[in-house]
Order: structure tokens, then C-alpha cells, then sequence
């Protein structure tokens, strides 16, 4: 069972908002104004793409690229990430450790969708957060395994 001192089960609400924005910032945007959701930290690791990628500059360089190559192509995809099962662990007072359960939909074009769909992939998701300087949550490290993927 987890016990938290008020502080962390504070700093446990924050830490999931900054996910929560993460997440809505691919739903919404397709990941093209990360910078702006203020979720990740500068010096973020993100693996995404098969990659890992190094700061915020090229996780935004990689979402910037795939919108490009998509809408050169069938278009934007629709995405939803159902972020479930959430757990927090900190290593410190500024420091914290996520795993979670992801369920990720996606489908070209614009919604509603009127057939059938299957999650794209079910993930387990780690990530890291810290609280920078201004006192904020964000994410410093996002790495997933699929363990389903739609064939």
C-alpha cells in the first residue's frame, strides 16, 4: 500500500497532471505544440518512433516530422491515449518514477468514427518526473513496451 505524506500525495496530483497534459497534447495536437503543453523538461529522454530521442527540441523535431510525412501522405490520425492503472514513487522530494497501463487508439482522419476499432496498442509505460526550478512537474523520461499491438 502506498503512504504519502500530504506533500507527496500533493505532489502525486501534479505529477499526474503533467501526464494527463502529455497525453492530451497527442490527442488534440498530434504532439505539434509539446513545447507549449509544458509537460516535458528540456533535457527530456523520450523514446519514441523506435528512438531515443534527446531534449525537448528533438522530441518536437520528431513530432513535427511524422505530421508532415502523415499529412503528406493519408493524413493526421486521430489519437486517443487511455493512461490507467497510474503508479508514483519518488526517489526524493524532487524526484518521482510512473508506470502506468496504456491503451492507445488511433485511426486516419478526422472522428467520430462510425466502425469497428481496435486499440492500436496496449503499453507499459515508465516514465520519470522532476520538479524543476519554478516549481513544476514535468517529465524527464518516457520509455514504453508494447506487449499488444494491432497486426
Amino acid at each position: 500500500m502506498a503512504k504519502f505524506t500530504p506533500q507527496q500525495a500533493a505532489d502525486v496530483l501534479a505529477i499526474k497532471q503533467a501526464i494527463y497534459e502529455w497525453g492530451d497534447e497527442l490527442d488534440i495536437n498530434n504532439g505539434l505544440h509539446m513545447g507549449a503543453a509544458n509537460c516535458l523538461a528540456e533535457d527530456v529522454r523520450y523514446n519514441v518512433g523506435g528512438q531515443w530521442r534527446e531534449g525537448l527540441k528533438d522530441v518536437e523535431a520528431f513530432y513535427q516530422g511524422r505530421a508532415e510525412t502523415m499529412k503528406a501522405g493519408a493524413g493526421l490520425m486521430t489519437m486517443r491515449h487511455i493512461i490507467t492503472s497510474l503508479r508514483v514513487s519518488f526517489d526524493d522530494a524532487d524526484h518521482a518514477r510512473v508506470g502506468y497501463l496504456l491503451v492507445f487508439f488511433a485511426a486516419l482522419g478526422d472522428g467520430p468514427f462510425d466502425s469497428y476499432c481496435d486499440p492500436l496498442a496496449v503499453a507499459d509505460v515508465k516514465m520519470e518526473c522532476r520538479r524543476d526550478e519554478d516549481g513544476e512537474w514535468r517529465i524527464t523520461l518516457f520509455d514504453s513496451g508494447q506487449i499488444f499491438k494491432r497486426g
